[in-house]
């Protein structure tokens, strides 16, 4: 029985190219990028080459990118740096209900010291409201965390509008762009955007790496305290195979390839809903399915239990989530359903993801669909 793996969301698989070029890094390039000798002078060149990759993807320039450890640390940085260097301008933040616990966890973090935090609330698509959003800002609102795409639902929020209302506004705007990064074109720049965060991993690259976009007009103070690496805004001796193989998987997403596979996963999603109707099973469809991330689709199969179903598809060998953390072997309910729907509403216990990536095929989406029929069917007797 050959594995099927539909939780690209969670973590993609590594491109046999970037895994190349990592092994070619290691073993060739292993001077420390700030050491002033022959091998310490390639290695920083290839740092560099890797940053002016990376920069041209969002069309900004390559001295605001800064390699981190990934989103989560993007995200900190961001938001606690902000927080802590402007708190004498005001101690207002604004965030949403459904974001990555990379973002609430610190934000909760902020109201501990004395921060004030304003969740805004969704839809039962998972939308915010523009009108709520601006009702929200104050003269004391110093920093606006909004993600890009949503990792369970695959929301798109409007970052476009939400730049352009920040236009005239002192606090900065921070975007997660974890999911969002390789499948959206993005550029910060144009859409008003001074903090973005992205993980490697969720691209077919490593685990471990990722950067932090920092918008030049604005100032933020480095999280991390030591050397003075990335010049000055980041400690620590950089993973430069790590940083090399982000830069590979990302030359790897061209606009063409990034438009053939946003097709492929549409085309991929209309198969699984296909597959539900023509089987007569009960389901709908978790958020805004006009205007979200290709790759992303949440699925409620009424009357359902979420965990049995992974259950069953994992014996099948197949890979979704329920979209729930687990921690400590606790199985939390889903945030995002629970913001959209209420605490106790059933599309909180009947829903799962599933992420479509690189080397999954049209056979591999089929013998899916059939196999969720089967086990809906199943547990449904």
């Amino acid at each position: 029985m050959e594995s099927i793996y539909l939780d690209h969301a969670a973590t993609s698989p590594m491109h046999p190219d970037v895994i190349a070029t990592m092994a070619d890094i290691m073993q060739n390039y292993y001077g420390n990028p700030s050491s002033i000798h022959h091998l310490g002078r390639s290695a920083s060149q290839k740092l560099e080459e890797a940053r002016e990759v990376i920069a041209k993807s969002l069309d900004v320039k390559p001295h605001e990118i800064i390699f981190n450890s990934g989103g989560t640390e993007g995200d900190n940085t961001a938001i606690l740096e902000t927080a802590f260097s402007r708190q004498s301008e005001g101690k207002h933040l604004i965030t949403t209900q459904i974001e990555h616990p990379a973002v609430l966890n610190t934000l909760r973090y902020l109201e501990d010291k004395g921060f004030e935090v304003t969740y805004l609330a969704v839809d039962q698509k998972g939308r915010i409201s523009l009108d709520e959003l601006k009702s929200a800002l104050r003269k004391d609102t110093i920093l606006v965390s909004i993600m890009y795409g949503n990792n369970e639902i695959g929301n798109l929020m409007p970052i476009k509008e939400i730049g352009e209302l920040l236009q005239d506004h002192p606090a900065y705007f921070h975007t997660d762009a974890v999911q969002a990064y390789g499948n959206q074109t993005i550029h910060p720049h144009e859409l008003g955007i001074d903090l973005l965060s992205t993980s490697a991993h969720k691209v077919n690259g490593p685990r471990g790496v990722g950067f932090l976009y920092k918008n030049d007009a604005i100032r933020l103070p480095s999280l991390l305290h030591g050397g003075e690496q990335e010049e000055k805004r980041r400690a620590g001796t950089e993973n430069l195979a790590g940083i090399c193989g982000f830069a590979k998987a990302v030359e790897l997403l061209t606009t063409e390839e990034r438009e053939k596979r946003g097709k492929t996963y549409q085309q991929f999603t209309e198969l699984v809903l296909q597959g539900l109707k023509d089987a007569q099973v009960d389901y709908q469809v978790n958020g805004d399915l006009d205007h979200k991330l290709p790759h992303i689709l949440n699925l409620r199969l009424k009357g359902i239990p979420s965990d049995l179903l992974l259950m069953k598809l994992d014996l099948k060998g197949i890979a979704i989530s329920t979209g729930s953390a687990c921690t400590a072997g606790n199985v939390d309910p889903s945030h995002v359903l629970e913001a959209m729907y209420g605490k106790n509403a059933p599309e909180v216990k009947e829903s799962v993801r599933v992420s479509f990536g690189y080397g999954n095929t049209e056979a591999e989406v089929q013998r899916f669909t059939q196999e969720l029929v089967a086990a809906v069917q199943q547990l449904r007797k």
